[in-house]
């Protein structure tokens, strides 16, 4: 058989040339278009809901997520700490009942959560966007007969582990509860209960 002077070497080399070019042009195109796939920044700036695991959390800890480009604590509340909140004295709370709805609705009671061990909460202040320290426990001494909760030393704004707001502070209202809920052992932050 003759080869009519045609190079198989170089054919060869041509076909495996042209099949790496066209390999890398799909992936090119692929991964674009994959990621399209994906909440954008912008998306996730507007509220797509974030997921967070809270079965490792220790009582007494606090873990930061971002929603919204803002803050929000998951606190794994003890029973000591929603004894002192429950039973604080609501006279020196601006917003005891949270009447300002600072909450989704399906929020309710003095603990203002879902389940009274698990606290999920906006840390921003609400006076001027400060974020509050985390003081969980009374012998942090922040005032006089402290129960526990957020101290905001930019201006000396005070709320109790539940988020209210004390009376007397700059900040207005009591810090946001955003929507979640439960699902097994996470917390999916911006997505209502009903809505699952």
């Amino acid at each position: 058989m003759a080869d009519n002077g045609v190079n198989k070497g170089r054919r060869r080399f041509l076909v495996g040339a042209t099949s790496v070019v066209g390999a890398v042009g799909a992936v090119g195109v692929a991964v674009p278009f994959v990621a399209s796939w994906q909440p954008s920044a912008r998306a996730l700036a507007a509220g797509a809901p974030v997921r967070a695991n809270f079965s490792k959390l220790e009582p007494g800890q606090r873990v930061t997520i971002e929603w919204r480009g803002r803050p929000v604590w998951i606190i794994n509340r003890t029973p000591e700490m929603n004894e002192r909140t429950e039973n604080l004295d609501p006279n020196r709370l601006a917003d005891p009942d949270s009447s300002e709805q600072q909450q989704p609705s399906y929020i309710t009671g003095p603990l203002r959560s879902i389940r009274p061990e698990v606290g999920v909460i906006v840390g921003v202040c609400t006076h001027l966007g400060c974020s509050p320290l985390y003081r969980p426990e009374p012998e942090a001494a922040v005032t006089d007969d402290w129960p526990g909760g957020f101290f905001c030393p930019c201006h000396g704004s005070y709320f109790d582990l539940a988020g209210r707001v004390f009376r007397n502070v700059p900040a207005p209202t009591n810090l946001e509860v955003p929507p979640y809920r439960f699902e097994g052992e996470d917390i999916i932050v911006g997505e209502d209960e009903e809505a699952a």
